[in-house]
């Protein structure tokens, strides 16, 4: 009688002589597959296997074998008696005997996951997910996952015609893959799987799965679970999204670039910048889960995917730029929190304690980050207005205004993501932004290295001065600085003012609210918003502390420039309510931070001043502007006489405004700005009750404290050049030209010129003229460098290479001319200084001197001032 369990014996007819592994094994498997396992029998064998580890080997390979056979006849039920039994001879032996088992093990598992059958490739990934759990004493230097990570993302992308089906397979993929990711990322042998080819396969599968949750809203704190255990087990989506936490989580430094990028690629693959809402959930789920100082790898890579796309449609460069938003504000919150940090970092519980978010997500890429977010601002300013040609080839009217559109979404979504940047960086950090951004702004008459406006026109240009302000708006929010001079320093400070007198109120709207986050460090704006008389400043509880040294020295050193700039901002004829309202915004908010007793006077006289013209109107201004200029006026000294609580500078300020409310409505803001408020034909200089007096407030102000007699002298703006470079560049002209044409004059003593004339080259060459290129040459080091390079190379090579007698040669050439010079001017030297007494005659060999009066004496051009 022949039986199949006969044939492998080592005699074909002699069954007892089989070896006992075999027979041991074969006596596990039952007549008929549905009895399942023997219980009794699985107990021998996994007792001989522990007893006898060498026979693992064996016992592994004969399995193996029989798996085969048993796949290829289609008899599922003793394949899943065979896969059970391997994994309960993996729980039970743990020696090291057991390496070549597992890697029988491995290769029934392929078998499996290679079967077309949906039951043997669950049965074959379940058993994987056990072995992966499973913590092996020593690291395997020659396993390799490639396979099952190939098959087991080959089983999340499946496409099964059975909903079920196709959702078991896919869990079981995802599953796998998690098993795979938790075997590998401890073993320091087993890195690979961070490389390009296995990421490519692992975190798109992920994806895949994930995209078909209809829920992309609930992602969470990853502390908090999203689901139970169940429903996670059976929804391919929560466990794709559990699984990309875990890898994420376990990602390290050098990893961290590797997991994110297929993340972008997928996105584009896909389309699914245009929307975004799945981009926007996925690196949620990313910055949740990553650790905190990892941050800033993740933002460098959205950034560089932008600048992929810097050509694409503006709704996918708006989709890319609003995740990176997205990123930025969870970097900014420390995203997991600082005990999680702690955990997941090395960085002692001190350093994380006493270390900003800011700092932990932005390292030192800061200006790189505002560097790229500027540039693809103005590359959106420049796609929106475009050059003529590209605007009218084939495109309709609406086309274009539908792109337009589109390009201010972009813009909008870059000026909120530098907000969120700049909002949360320390505030020095804060300070060399502003800097930063304010170096690109172009500004009218100045040179302006850094964005190129000839393109693009004066409509580009102002298009992107807005822009760039708005964003400086956004990065000055809630900055306070405890310094005016740190917060405001002239390179800052010059451009910004220079912006503030352009003739467009838009701009100089944008400069006074800049102006207004920088100055109001105590957030009284809300409690001044509106330009109108407030009856009880007191009841508006405004927070203010006593001026500090530092900003006393600001204000002496910049105070006139930002009256001028206020004074000359109030006669713009397209200024509108707003602009007032801002003007009075900021007189308010310098009063109540930088003034003292002196800025107090000179605030009175700006406000005096600015009345004067408005009476005068020299300036030719609409009736509409003098009368808002003279109820700022109005609102301004009323606001200034009671936070000095002066009470006779209160009572003539009540007494003018009472007498305009009875004659004069449209002098104050409550009328004026009104719509359809009726306006005179002209101001009646003479009626004096109407207006603020410079003497009565000078006796008002007279007393302790206060130097009165100073509001007596009339203010006038300082005129300074920041107008144009054109008067700086007109200025050095005429400066150079005289002199070159002024007259040399000679006296008895030779100066050092007179010995070196010979040597400098001709006067007629110096004489060019002088342009703004000339200027941007000289200050251009780039040649003289590379001259001096080629200089100090030659002289080396020289040393290096002549022969010993002409280098002496050159060197006391060298020397002769030095002495020649020195000798000259010692003979110079030793003559008689100039004096009244001038040599009249020598007599016996002495000098005899005579008076010679001092203005006919004729001095050295350096030497007259």
């Amino acid at each position: 009688m022949e039986s199949e369990n006969y044939e492998y014996g080592v005699c074909g007819c002699c069954g007892p002589l089989r070896p006992r592994y075999k027979r041991l094994v074969d006596n596990i498997f039952p007549e008929d597959p549905k009895d399942g396992l023997s219980k009794s029998d699985m107990e021998k064998l996994t007792f001989y296997a522990v007893s006898a580890p060498e026979k693992l080997d064996r016992i592994g390979a004969y399995l193996a074998e029989r798996l085969s056979r048993d796949v290829v006849r289609h008899r599922y039920g003793n394949v899943v008696i065979a896969m059970e039994a391997l994994d309960q001879l993996l729980m039970a032996c743990h020696s090291q005997s057991i390496k070549p088992f597992v890697e029988s093990f491995l290769h029934m598992v392929a078998k499996l996951l290679e079967s077309r059958e949906p039951d043997l490739q669950v049965l074959g990934t379940n058993s994987f997910v056990k072995f992966a759990n499973i913590e092996e004493d020593t690291p395997s230097y020659h396993r390799r996952y490639d396979f099952f990570v190939s098959q087991f993302s080959a089983m999340c992308h499946s496409t099964h015609e059975d909903p079920e089906t196709r959702s078991r397979i896919r869990v079981a993929g995802i599953k796998g893959l998690q098993g795979v990711v938790r075997k590998t990322v401890n073993d320091e042998l087993q890195a690979i799987i961070w490389e390009p080819q296995h990421m490519d396969k692992l975190i798109p599968s992920m994806l895949f799965n994930m995209q078909d949750s209809d829920d992309l809203d609930r992602v969470q704190h990853p502390n908090t679970p999203s689901g139970s255990g169940q429903e996670v087990e059976e929804n391919p989506a929560s466990l794709a999204e559990s699984c990309f936490r875990e890898l994420l989580g376990r990602a390290a430094y050098g990893n961290m670039n590797n997991a994110v990028r297929p993340v972008l690629v997928h996105l584009d693959n896909h389309h699914l910048w245009e929307p975004n809402e799945f981009a926007v959930s996925c690196f949620r789920i990313i910055m949740y889960s990553i650790q905190a100082q990892h941050s800033h790898h993740v933002i460098q890579q959205v950034l560089n995917h932008l600048d992929t796309h810097n050509k694409n449609t503006p709704r996918v460069r708006a989709g890319i730029v609003q995740v990176l938003l997205e990123t930025v504000a969870i970097a900014a919150k420390g995203s997991v929190g600082i005990d999680l940090e702690c955990r997941r970092s090395d960085m002692l519980p001190f350093e994380v304690e006493h270390s900003s978010p800011a700092n932990l997500w932005l390292g030192p890429t800061v200006l790189e980050v505002f560097n790229t977010l500027l540039k693809h601002l103005r590359m959106s300013v420049d796609f929106e207005l475009g050059d003529g040609s590209r605007r009218n080839s084939g495109t309709s009217v609406s086309s274009g205004r539908g792109k337009e559109s589109e390009e201010r979404i972009v813009q909008n979504a870059i000026i909120q993501t530098i907000g969120f940047f700049g909002g949360n960086l320390p505030d020095y950090q804060r300070a060399e932004v502003m800097m930063f951004i304010m170096g690109k702004v172009p500004v009218y008459g100045a040179p302006c290295h850094t964005l190129d406006t000839d393109k693009i026109g004066h409509q580009g240009t102002k298009r992107i001065q807005t822009m760039l302000l708005s964003s400086l708006i956004m990065v000055t929010s809630g900055f306070k600085s405890k310094s005016m001079s740190a917060a405001l320093p002239a390179p800052f400070l010059d451009p910004l003012f220079s912006i503030s007198l352009m003739e467009d109120s838009e701009l100089r709207q944008l400069v006074l609210e800049i102006l207004h986050n920088i100055i109001d460090r105590h957030d009284n704006r809300a409690k001044l918003r509106g330009i109108r008389i407030i009856p009880n400043v007191a009841a508006l509880k405004i927070k203010r502390e006593k001026i500090s040294k530092q900003d006393v020295a600001f204000m002496k050193k910049h105070g006139q420039q930002l009256y001028r700039h206020i004074f000359l901002g109030c006669k713009e004829d397209d200024n509108v309510h707003k602009n007032f309202e801002l003007l009075f915004t900021t007189l308010a908010v310098v009063t109540i931070e930088l003034a003292n007793e002196d800025v107090v006077v000179d605030l009175i006289r700006l406000a005096l001043a600015l009345q004067d013209m408005a009476l005068v109107n020299e300036e030719n201004m609409s009736m509409f502007i003098r009368c808002s200029i003279m109820a700022l006026v109005a609102a301004y000294l009323n606001f200034l006489s009671q936070m000095i609580a002066n009470p006779p500078v209160c009572q003539h300020v009540s007494k003018v405004i009472e007498l305009r409310n009875m004659d004069a409505p449209y002098l104050l803001p409550e009328h004026v700005f009104r719509d359809k408020c009726p306006l005179p034909d002209s101001l009646d200089k003479e009626d004096r009750l109407l207006y603020f007096q410079t003497a009565d407030l000078a006796e008002c102000l007279a007393g302790p404290g206060y130097n009165a007699e100073r509001l007596s002298i009339p203010y006038v703006p300082q005129v300074t050049v920041l107008y144009t470079v054109g008067k700086i560049l007109h200025r050095c002209k005429q400066t150079s030209r005289d002199r070159l044409t002024r007259r040399k004059s000679f006296v008895d003593t030779i100066s050092l010129q007179d010995i070196i004339a010979n040597n400098l080259p001709d006067k007629s060459q110096l004489a060019e003229e002088i342009t703004f290129e000339t200027l941007k040459k000289a200050i251009d080091t780039t040649g003289l460098e590379e001259q001096e390079r080629e200089k100090r190379r030659q002289v080396m090579e020289k040393f290096q290479k002549a022969p010993f007698e002409e280098i002496a040669a050159h060197c006391e050439s060298k020397a002769t001319m030095l002495h020649d010079r020195l000798a000259q001017i010692f003979e110079l030297t030793i003559r008689p200084p100039p004096s009244p007494s001038g040599l009249a005659s020598v007599s016996a060999g002495h000098a005899q001197h005579q008076s010679v009066p001092v203005y006919e004496m004729k001095f050295p051009d350096l030497c007259v001032y």
